[in-house]
């Protein structure tokens, strides 16, 4: 049986490849077109709407030809899988590794993204995390412009590629999150419209009209975003999403959709006898978004927390742009580390209003996300410049032991250990006037932060796309060299002192000293100035690892970790 939501048609035909036309029955009384034909795995189709073009299944699960072409069907349970041992790994206790699979290697592919897996496990990451690879207009793109969501990209690999890819990660005791976006769809070659109302007017986000999450037709979109959900964990075996700007996600119903998705995320975790994870993006300092439903929360597993970034950004370089306006101070940065969020319902200068609320003291931090660098504090700057292009070594040391000896769930942006060279700008692969407005959009963009046209590389340009690709060979040599080195050491900590993992015992600011004493037996000591600090402990310790550090003293930018002997 072939069927396919489409109310807004009155005349479905179902077109089979080889020129066969079958005028599907209905629509239903809630919008349904349905075909009693058999398609063989292996078969291109497409559906006409009202005798217009052939259009691909919104549900399609593969896009050889691309967002344009026609859809073709596949047999999930035909691949071979080998990891019927795997049993899954909880949020507690994961060292997240955040990948783009275009850029991670110079193929851009998922098959050539498996010969670097061994590498990441030898850094000590315990979970990789994709960043989006629904199907998108183009060849190459960040991924967040998607329109057919069922459909791994076909340039990376397509289905069987992303199956490759976690069967793989899974020999090797690696987890696979997926990054997926539910708040809006593509501008390019996105004929959703036409089929049904999956947006609507009703509510506006950044994008334009939301997702329709409860108007009316809203029942069949809410079943196609928890369908592709549960279709990503179940067909491609992944442990996890991340869902993209869940505070985009607007929903009046008496069950926000989230809670919804948690719950049948919940189910197929029982069905499959393993953890399967929800992490939750969201902008908005509100922990009830990773709190359980039972307490008025949504019921996500985790969820990413900017705060750390943002005070540990700004200490570091000096920026007080944009958001940056709300930090600065150290003591931001030890609050933090403290208590997750910083804005956690006090003033914010950037926003003009109170923003946020308290982390509970109880609640595990384990469930919060924090990293020194990501997609999105890389990307979205002008130039796409990673932390060690704006410091120096020893800064960027510092915030990478802030940041994995955090007791919060620790995230690392491909090639930040290493200090790749590569930059990571915005990219797309659109045409047309689409093109052009992308490029207008980022100039204008970031023209309010002083940077002059020219000075912002076209994210349209293939160049642009190319110089993000990460260059591997240098990990091995020189500063990148001692770079790795440094965050193999700290990840091995990690691992070795269960006090990293444990919740914060105390954080203090003397000075220009930061010391984090975590659990009874850990102290990490951070000088934040540029000058030479002493540090002053209250008990004989043993340095685990050090940099900048001449007992009693740390240079400027210096950090080090200490047990008691």
């Amino acid at each position: 049986m072939i069927e396919v939501w489409a109310p807004r048609a009155e005349r479905v035909e179902l077109l089979v490849d080889g020129g066969e036309r079958v005028a599907m029955a209905g629509p239903d009384e809630r919008g349904w077109h349905r075909a009693a034909v058999p398609l063989t795995p292996g078969t291109d189709y497409a559906f006409s709407l009202d005798g217009g073009p052939g259009r691909a299944d919104p549900r399609s699960a593969w896009q050889p030809h691309g967002t344009a072409g026609w859809s073709r069907t596949i047999d999930h349970d035909a691949f071979a899988w080998t990891d019927q041992r795997w049993h899954g790994l909880p949020l507690a206790g994961s060292v997240v590794y955040e990948l783009h699979v275009g850029t991670f290697t110079e193929v851009g592919t998922f098959d050539a993204a498996i010969a670097r897996l061994d590498a990441l496990v030898d850094l000590g990451i315990t979970t990789v995390e994709l960043m989006p690879v629904a199907a998108f207009a183009g060849h190459h793109g960040w991924g967040y412009d998607g329109v057919l969501l069922y459909a791994p990209h076909h340039a990376y690999g397509g289905p069987d590629g992303l199956k490759r890819f976690v069967d793989a990660a899974h020999a090797r005791g690696l987890a696979v999150l997926l990054d997926v976006v539910y708040n809006h769809f593509g501008p390019a070659d996105c004929y959703l419209h036409e089929f049904g109302p999956y947006v609507h007017d009703a509510h506006h986000t950044a994008w334009g009209p939301a997702v329709n999450l409860d108007g009316p037709g809203s029942d069949e979109v809410r079943r196609f975003l928890i369908d592709n959900a549960l279709g990503w964990l179940r067909d491609y075996h992944l442990d996890g999403l991340r869902l993209d700007a869940v505070d985009a996600l607007v929903d009046t119903s008496a069950v926000h959709v989230l809670e919804e998705l948690a719950g049948a995320v919940r189910s197929l975790s029982a069905h499959v006898r393993r953890p399967l994870v929800l992490v939750g993006e969201t902008a908005t300092n509100d922990p009830r978004v990773s709190s359980p439903i039972e307490v008025g929360g949504s019921g996500l597993d985790g969820q990413w927390s900017d705060d750390f970034h943002h005070a540990l950004h700004a200490v570091l370089t000096g920026e007080r742009g944009g958001y940056y306006v709300d930090f600065g101070s150290a003591d931001q940065l030890r609050e933090a580390l403290a208590a997750v969020q910083v804005y956690d319902g006090r003033w914010s200068p950037h926003r003009g209003r109170h923003h946020g609320r308290p982390v509970p003291a109880d609640a595990a931090r384990s469930r919060f996300v924090v990293c020194s660098q990501n997609h999105d504090q890389v990307g979205n700057r002008a130039r796409g410049d990673r932390l060690v292009h704006l410091t120096d070594a020893a800064r960027t040391k510092l915030a990478s032991a802030l940041t994995l000896t955090n007791a919060c769930t620790p995230l690392l942006f491909q090639g930040e250990e290493w200090g790749a060279s590569s930059p990571f700008p915005f990219f797309a692969d659109f045409t047309g006037d689409l093109a052009d407005a992308v490029r207008q959009g980022r100039r204008a963009e970031f023209a309010a932060f002083g940077w002059r046209p020219d000075d912002v590389p076209d994210p349209i340009a293939a160049a642009t796309f190319r110089s993000a690709v990460l260059h591997w060979p240098e990990r091995d040599d020189g500063a990148h060299a001692e770079l790795l080195a440094w965050y193999r050491a700290l990840l091995r900590l990690r691992r070795q002192v269960p006090a990293f993992t444990s919740t914060l015992t105390a954080a203090r600011l003397d000075g220009d000293v930061l010391t984090i004493e975590r659990g009874d037996d850990v102290t990490v000591a951070a000088n934040l100035g540029a000058g030479v600090a002493r540090v002053s402990l209250a008990s004989p310790r043993r340095v685990l690892l050090a940099s900048g550090w001449t007992e009693p003293f740390l240079a400027g930018w210096g950090v080090a970790i200490f047990r008691t002997s």
